[in-house]
């Protein structure tokens, strides 16, 4: 059965028993003066094979925390879907909207669980706002980072990674920051095979999280 894969850090197993590690997607994260920038591309992979070009690799969860999902599509969906039900559980109990914080840590429990029980891999971005602007890197170990500044992850992130470190500047403005994240994805869908057909671009601030740029390439060549 062929598993499909919007991967980062995907461990295969080669003839020698070596293990090599297949890459695709790219996500960013970005902190601004008064929001968090969280932008992805579109394209699924298994292998060589884009699988689908129209994933949606930014996902809020609440309505002040947005996701980014890098790794084995499965995986990405069912923690997906838990940390929704316990941050709405946990909004119920407490009666209070859960912070990202607790979002994050949640999350990179279930993160290090998942790659030492099954082998499975998932990385996320974790943006959201409740006093101030907040950006959390889960990596697929585990492992959690609070970033104040920015993070981008998937094969395509060193070409992205390049322009943030370039031109990033401390309290940029939410229009600054959109336009500093297309650029970044642009620099990745033009030289990783692995990202591509299109980009997704979202804003948190004080009002919550909402979709604030959405483009699609169509690589379609017409007669």
């Amino acid at each position: 059965m062929l598993e499909i894969k919007n991967t980062v850090f995907t461990p295969a197993l080669t003839k020698g028993g070596e293990m090599t590690l297949k890459t695709g997607t790219t996500t960013l994260g970005l902190v601004c003066k008064d929001c968090v920038i969280m932008a992805a591309d579109r394209r699924a992979t298994a292998g060589t094979l884009i699988a689908d070009k129209n994933v949606e690799k930014v996902r809020p969860v609440m309505k002040n925390i947005v996701l980014t999902t890098a790794g084995s599509v499965s995986d990405l969906q069912l923690l997906y879907k838990y940390l929704q039900a316990e941050l709405k559980i946990k909004h119920i109990r407490a009666g209070r909207q859960p912070s990202v914080r607790e979002a994050a840590n949640l999350l990179g429990g279930w993160v290090y669980s998942l790659i030492r029980s099954s082998g499975g891999i998932a990385h996320f971005l974790v943006g959201g706002y409740d006093t101030n602007p907040q950006l959390f890197d889960i990596y697929p170990d585990g492992s959690i980072m609070e970033q104040n500044d920015y993070i981008t992850s998937g094969s395509g992130s060193v070409f992205a990674l390049g322009v943030l470190e370039s031109q990033y500047k401390k309290n940029l403005s939410q229009e600054e920051g959109m336009q500093l994240a297309i650029k970044a994805m642009n620099a990745s869908l033009a030289r990783d095979s692995a990202s591509g057909n299109g980009v997704d671009v979202y804003v948190v601030d004080k009002n919550g999280a909402r979709k604030i740029a959405s483009k699609t390439v169509n690589t379609t060549v017409e007669s």
